[in-house]
């Protein structure tokens, strides 16, 4: 069975945890839903297009009651879940979840293999996902796995990007890598790929805690590298 009614509240901060409810953002033709589940503060975002309901799961990582009723709540009819990486705390609900909805998932080819649910969808960098009239890019973050993807959302209305990075970008630094050349492969990366592509005022929704934006972590990008993680 699903749980009680969630609490989703309208005073979005970015900021939750695993029992406190949900926080939604809304923007000119979409809104962002973050919940926070399990025992390592794993966000999934439930992303809604305004006009037409329809609703993209970005990791179904835990407690499956949880994300079901926040679902049925906001946004029943689910067009697809995106697992982000392979990792394991980021995909431990995706069975029941694409079960309860129907709905079809997606992966990058090179982290579909550990996955409970085979994806229905490769995503590889440079793809679009539609969600009803909403648009969101594939972007390739190398490092973290190896096929760890981001997802950038643009507000027509303003041009501002909204951008779900996994566990490959987090405040105050690049996810965790094993070893050097995963290191730098992920930092090149995402210089190349966010930094170089987006700008200052692009919001970082990361796979754990709070958000960000690429104008805070952009000057200290030089300070990443030095440190080696």
């Amino acid at each position: 069975m699903d749980s009680a009614a969630p609490t989703i509240s309208d005073d979005y901060t970015g900021e939750v945890t695993a029992g406190t409810g949900s926080q939604r953002r809304t923007l000119s033709h979409a809104s962002i839903v973050k919940t926070s589940v399990g025992p390592m503060d794993n966000n999934a975002y439930l992303v809604v297009c305004s006009s037409t309901g329809k609703s993209l799961l970005i990791d179904a990582a835990n407690e499956a009651g949880t994300l079901r009723s926040v679902v049925t709540a906001v946004a029943p009819d689910v067009s697809m879940i995106v697992t982000t990486h392979q990792h394991f705390d980021h995909w431990q609900a995706l069975a029941e979840v694409a079960s309860a909805t129907d709905a079809p998932s997606a992966a990058h080819p090179l982290d579909a293999d550990p996955l409970p649910v085979p994806p229905t969808r490769l995503l590889e960098d440079g793809d679009t996902v539609e969600v009803g009239d909403v648009s969101l890019d594939i972007i390739h973050l190398r490092g973290h796995t190896p096929g760890s993807i981001a997802l950038a959302l643009t507000d027509p209305a303003d041009g501002r990007v909204h951008l779900f990075t996994g566990d490959s970008l987090f405040p105050g630094g690049v996810g965790k890598t094993d070893g050097d050349a995963n290191f730098a492969s992920l930092l090149d990366d995402v210089e190349s790929r966010i930094f170089g592509r987006y700008d200052d005022n692009t919001v970082v929704y990361p796979g754990h805690g709070k958000d960000t934006t690429l104008g805070v972590e952009r000057p200290h990008l030089h300070e990443w590298r030095e440190r080696g993680w």
